[in-house]
């Protein structure tokens, strides 16, 4: 272990100690900010971003976990190591490698790979695949597209009910449906299209999912998918050569931390809709029409901004809400004391830390719930730069301390309107000179002016 990590960047180690922040996972010594109040007399845990520690005051922290946590971080340093080593061939060899390989890197290259594609795989259950030597996997452009469903089990996790599996040629190679083997509170028939008579008698388990996953993977082909990591977090299956739909085009109208759903940038590349508003999800036309995404990707190359309709956010996203800036001290299940209804976090998924702070996801069981806790949260409501609605809230912890963050809605709401917009900014000064004008041209440049005025006002505002 000692050997491995003390070889690791700097940057490695911080995201390791970044990922038991996240998770709250504790050595010998506690978490991080226990471990700093114990061994630094002079600055304690005021000083707990990660980036601003040495080397060594990681190193030491890192190696108070148990030899099952140890043997996860090897695991991390490990991925590390194949990334850089995966750049620099690129680097070396780039007229070898394949236009698949390389949307493989550009997926790996966006500002939320790290956060979602960091698995928690050393729990139990999990199966990480190896993608095999290096030199030989970026030469194969060999594909395969992933979709699943998942129903809400009564212990609040997901598990999945239906796996697809196509080909770049559409041909499917997996789809079955999978017995969860544990009871569940949702099966959410109208958005999976599965319901409790469709598991009757179903044998297959997640078990012999992953097996098939192995085995139709060997090779070093590519996985595909759109926001592919929920479908390996529910799978339990850690493979890093994955080509995320969601990751390879960029948007014209939508903020940089936000994608667009599998339905409107089909829309927008390919043309036509996986499915009509209102109509249950289906498997296997989701994983083709991820195929089909990076098809058009890898044959016209789309390298310019895509627009999306401002309000095409994912349904299930629809159903969270986003607790963000909030200090890294307080834990995320604290949050839910402060909403209405019956929300759940998984922080192993959505929690992301910048320094002092975090972010997280509060998912709900429908939409009509996220937005009833949304209306009854005690806040200032304002809206963020990109016009979502936003309110300041305040929790009351059992010690008496107060924690502040904010929470917002992950859809669009309306603009500011003209009057907020004109709160926001300097009135125009009148200008003198014009007065010394004829009336006719007077009565003119007060056109143009309200004109350009009024333009000006529906100019969305950057807080």
């Amino acid at each position: 272990m000692g050997e491995r990590l003390a070889g690791a960047e700097k940057e490695v180690l911080v995201e390791i100690v970044r990922f038991t922040q996240k998770n709250g996972l504790k050595g010998a010594e506690g978490g991080w900010k226990d471990f700093l109040a114990r061994n630094d007399k002079k600055f304690g845990a005021s000083v707990s971003d990660p980036k601003k520690r040495t080397k060594d005051v990681l190193l030491v922290f890192l190696v108070t976990f148990s030899k099952d946590f140890q043997k996860y971080f090897r695991k991390l340093v490990r991925r590390h190591a194949e990334r850089r080593a995966i750049e620099q061939y690129m680097n070396e060899f780039s007229g070898k490698i394949s236009p698949e390989q390389k949307l493989v890197q550009l997926t790996t290259e966006h500002l939320d790979y790290r956060k979602n594609y960091y698995f928690p795989s050393y729990q139990e259950g999990w199966k990480v695949m190896r993608i095999g030597k290096v030199s030989s996997s970026m030469n194969s452009g060999a594909m395969l597209a992933i979709d699943c469903e998942m129903v809400l089990c009564h212990d609040g996790t997901e598990a999945v009910v239906r796996v697809c599996v196509v080909d770049n040629k559409l041909e499917v190679k997996l789809d079955t449906l999978v017995n969860p083997l544990k009871a569940v509170a949702d099966y959410r028939t109208h958005i999976t299209g599965v319901s409790k008579k469709d598991l009757e008698g179903v044998t297959c388990s997640l078990v012999d999912i992953q097996k098939s996953l192995k085995k139709i993977l060997a090779k070093g082909k590519i996985l595909v998918g759109h926001s592919l990591y929920r479908d390996l977090y529910v799978l339990k299956f850690d493979y890093s050569r994955v080509i995320d739909t969601a990751y390879i085009f960029k948007y014209a109208n939508l903020p940089t931390t936000s994608t667009a759903s599998l339905n409107s940038l089909c829309k927008s590349v390919c043309g036509y809709s996986v499915r009509e508003d209102g109509e249950p999800h289906n498997c296997l036309k989701d994983a083709e029409a991820a195929m089909n995404l990076v098809t058009a990707k890898l044959k016209h190359g789309f390298n310019d901004p895509i627009e999306i309709a401002e309000n095409s956010v994912p349904e299930p996203d629809q159903m969270k809400l986003l607790a963000h800036r909030i200090p890294v001290y307080l834990p995320c299940q604290e949050l839910l004391k402060i909403f209405s209804g019956n929300p759940s976090i998984d922080e192993k998924i959505d929690s992301r830390i910048r320094g002092e702070f975090y972010s997280t996801c509060i998912s709900f069981n429908d939409i009509d719930e996220a937005d009833k806790a949304f209306d009854e949260l005690d806040g200032q409501e304002t809206k963020d730069s990109s016009g979502r609605l936003q309110k300041s809230v305040l929790l009351k912890r059992d010690n008496g301390d107060v924690a502040g963050f904010f929470v917002r809605k992950m859809v669009y709401g309306s603009r500011l309107s003209n009057s907020e917009v004109l709160k926001k900014r300097p009135q125009p000064t009148e200008n003198t000179e014009q007065k010394k004008e004829d009336a006719n041209g007077d009565k003119r440049k007060r056109q143009r002016t309200s004109k350009k005025h009024a333009k000006k006002a529906k100019a969305p505002v950057v807080e």
